[in-house]
């Protein structure tokens, strides 16, 4: 959760509203978005350093995923 929250902090209270409110608007679905909404997003998540947040949480999810049931 650190992790996640070191990226998120990354950005202002005001751009995590904007990706909040476009991530709600598409739904999941990038053509629910206007041309202009998907330059945001991705400008948004490349300030995020998702493919980082995803190495570094890697380890923890292969941990999670080899515990017994």
């Amino acid at each position: 959760m650190v992790l996640a929250r070191e990226h998120w902090g990354r950005l202002t209270p005001g751009e995590r509203a904007h990706l909040a409110a476009l991530m709600r608007k598409s739904r999941a679905r990038p053509g629910n978005l206007t041309p202009a909404e998907r330059r945001d997003v991705r400008r948004l998540a490349a300030k995020l350093d998702l493919p980082t947040l995803g190495r570094n949480l890697a380890p923890v999810a292969r941990r999670l995923r080899l515990r017994p049931r």
